[in-house]
């Protein structure tokens, strides 16, 4: 008896390793993350080179590049305005969306007069940036890679994904936001 429980506690001893983890059956080497950034490149490298090739046979007009990454021209600068719309102001505007090639995938008259909370409503990246550029009275047209655009995604509507687009916008007033003076 004595050598039988000798026995059992070496045995019981002996599988006190714990247990084994279990191994990946696949292990993921990030190639798809890579291969997707490149895929980004190419494509934004490609819309870059179209507008590029717009706002050089649209020689007339005088493009500014913007800091975020879209190019625009004027129709109407205000040069009595000083004022540009700041985080909470409300913006009456109207714009239109087309293509690069200049199909109108939504027209003003589509969209009608958009009154817009500064950076607290949605509004696709491009048109965010591109209000505040822009003072009371303006008008420009802006030209927008995809990737400040609707994205990959497109509106689930008439923009697919990956479309660069055009628009239209035009300020018809500024309401500024009244500073907080509740203590």
């Amino acid at each position: 008896m004595r050598n039988g429980l000798l026995f059992l506690l070496i045995l019981n001893l002996w599988n006190c390793n714990g247990p084994e983890p279990r191994r990946p059956v696949r292990t993921k080497s990030g190639s798809f993350f890579k291969e997707s950034i490149e895929r980004s490149k190419r494509l934004l490298e490609a819309e870059e080179k179209k507008i590029q090739e717009i706002v050089r046979l649209d020689s007339l007009k005088d493009y500014t590049h913007s800091s975020t990454g879209s190019w625009y021209h004027y129709h109407t600068v205000n040069e009595t305005a000083t004022y540009t719309p700041k985080t909470g102001d409300l913006v009456i505007m109207d714009y239109n969306i087309l293509t690069l090639d200049n199909d109108t995938i939504y027209s003003k008259e589509t969209i009608g007069i958009v009154n817009y909370k500064v950076d607290r409503q949605e509004l696709f990246q491009g048109l965010r940036e591109a209000v505040k550029l822009l003072k009371e009275g303006e008008k420009a047209t802006f030209l927008f890679p995809s990737s400040m655009a609707y994205g990959y995604h497109g509106d689930n509507n008439k923009i697919g994904g990956n479309v660069p687009l055009k628009s239209t916008i035009s300020i018809l007033k500024i309401e500024k936001q009244e500073p907080n003076t509740e203590n």
